[in-house]
C-alpha cells in the first residue's frame, strides 16, 4: 500500500548496520570502565540448530550468540559481538573490550567456561576479575516447556586480583539482554520474527549498539550512556544516526 519494496528497506538497513559498526568501533575507545559485566544472549537464524540442515548451517542459519559488554557506572554498551559461544569467540570478544578499555577494571562474568582463558588472555593480571554462578532449583511437575527454573542462590568465584565483592554483579548486563529483547523483534522469543540472514541479524545489531549508546535516554541517568561516558555531548536523532550511512 506504501509502494515500498522490503528489498530496498533490508538493503538499507544492511548499509546502515555496516555505518554504525564503523561508528562504534572508531568512537568507543579510550573508555575509562571500572567495573564491566559481561554475558552472552541467544538468538538464532532462520531456525534452531536442532531443526537445521547441513547446507542451510553453511548459510549461517542456527544458533547465533550476542556478547556484550556493558559498563556498570555508565550503562555504556563498551563491546558486543555476533558469532558462536566457545572459546575462539570467547577471546576475540575479550580482546575487543580490552583494545577499548583504559585503566584497571574489575570485571564480572557468569561461570561460561570460555570466558576463563579469553579475559587471562587480552587482560593479563592486571585486572580484578570474578565469576558470579547462579544455583537454579529443580523444576517442579507443573512447570511448563517455556517457564523459567527458580534462582535459589548465587556462587562466586574470584579468578583473578581483588574484586570488591559489593560491584560482583551481571545485574545490569543482564538488564541490558532485556533492552535487546524488548527492542528487537528479531530477539523476540516465540515468533516468527526472526532473522533469515546472519548478515541481516549483525546489521541490527550493529544499529541498536548505536541507538542505545547514544540516542536512548536512560531513565536512572537521565542522559544516554555515552553522554555519561564522555563520548558524546548531546542526544543523538534517528536522523543523525540514518545519515551515518552516507
Amino acid at each position: 500500500m506504501a509502494d515500498v519494496s522490503i528489498n530496498t528497506v533490508t538493503k538499507l538497513l544492511v548499509d546502515l548496520g555496516a555505518a554504525c559498526e564503523r561508528f562504534h568501533d572508531e568512537r568507543v575507545r579510550n573508555v575509562r570502565v571500572r567495573r564491566l559485566q559481561a554475558d552472552e544472549i541467544w538468538c538464532f537464524v532462520g531456525a534452531k540448530a536442532k531443526n537445521v540442515s547441513a547446507e542451510k548451517k553453511l548459510e549461517g542459519w542456527g544458533d547465533v550468540w550476542t556478547w556484550t559488554g556493558l559498563d556498570a557506572d555508565t550503562k555504556l554498551c563498551v563491546s558486543y559481538l555476533v558469532g558462536g559461544r566457545d572459546g575462539g569467540w570467547a577471546k576475540e570478544f575479550m580482546q575487543d573490550c580490552a583494545s577499548r578499555i583504559k585503566g584497571r577494571v574489575q570485571i564480572t562474568t557468569d561461570g561460561h567456561r570460555a570466558y576463563l582463558d579469553a579475559v587471562e588472555d587480552a587482560f593479563g593480571a592486571d585486572i580484578d576479575y570474578a565469576q558470579l554462578q547462579k544455583i537454579y532449583g529443580a523444576p517442579s511437575d507443573n512447570d511448563t516447556r517455556y517457564s523459567p527454573a527458580v534462582c535459589i542462590g548465587c556462587e562466586m568465584k574470584t579468578v583473578s586480583g581483588n574484586p570488591d565483592p559489593k560491584h560482583v554483579s551481571t545485574s545490569f548486563v543482564e538488564r541490558h539482554n532485556l533492552t535487546m529483547r524488548m527492542g528487537m523483534r528479531r530477539f523476540t522469543r516465540l515468533t516468527n520474527g526472526f532473522s533469515k540472514k546472519i548478515e541481516n541479524h549483525a546489521a541490527m545489531v550493529a544499529i541498536h549498539a548505536v541507538y542505545y549508546n547514544f540516542a536512548r535516554v536512560h531513565k536512572t541517568l537521565r542522559v544516554t550512556p555515552a553522554m555519561e561516558a564522555g563520548l558524546s555531548d548531546h542526544v543523538w536523532s534517528l536522523e543523525e544516526i540514518v545519515l551515518l550511512a552516507q
